[in-house]
């Protein structure tokens, strides 16, 4: 797959903050009339774990939102005050959890076709991370028109 550089939020992005929620990454700019950015083939997100998601020693929750808005601050990370078209499970930042492989490093968090619809002008991610400090961990998210094929994790070799 080749991947453009202009539909791109984040590569190897950091999440690492306190409770909270934030804008990841950049944003697309999807132009002042929003009609069919896919110009009528379907569009998919992709966001990827880069580099495992570790917390602060207690669980807390991770979640990603696809969202648009009017400003390229996406409401300053006020999830309510955009629109959102496609959200993540709330993930349990704990290796006991049983979702645990998707915040490792290639896990997979997020592939899915945004829904035909009304988008504002900017479109990214935001992140909202609930109970605990997420102290490291990045994502790769972008937009691509290929469906993603089926992933393929790899153990760490320095697991082995």
């Amino acid at each position: 797959m080749i991947l453009d550089e202009t539909l791109e939020f984040a590569d190897a992005v950091s999440v690492a903050a306190a409770a909270s929620t934030a804008l990841i990454g950049d944003v697309v700019d999807l132009g002042a009339t929003v009609k069919d950015f896919g110009m009528g083939q379907p569009v998919w997100v992709v966001i990827t774990t880069d580099t495992e998601v570790i917390t602060a020693g207690s669980a807390g929750t991770i979640q990603f939102f696809v969202v648009s808005d009017s400003l390229a601050t996406l409401g300053a990370g006020v999830v309510a005050s955009c629109t959102t078209h496609l959200s993540s499970p709330a993930y349990v930042t704990d290796d006991s959890a049983a979702n645990s492989d998707q915040l490792n490093a290639g896990g997979l968090i997020l592939a899915a076709q945004l829904p035909h619809g009304d988008y504002e002008r900017y479109l990214g991610i935001l992140c909202t991370i609930g109970t605990t400090e997420v102290t490291a961990g990045a994502i790769n998210a972008y937009l691509t028109t290929e469906e993603p094929a089926r992933v393929l994790e790899y153990p760490n070799a320095a697991n082995q």
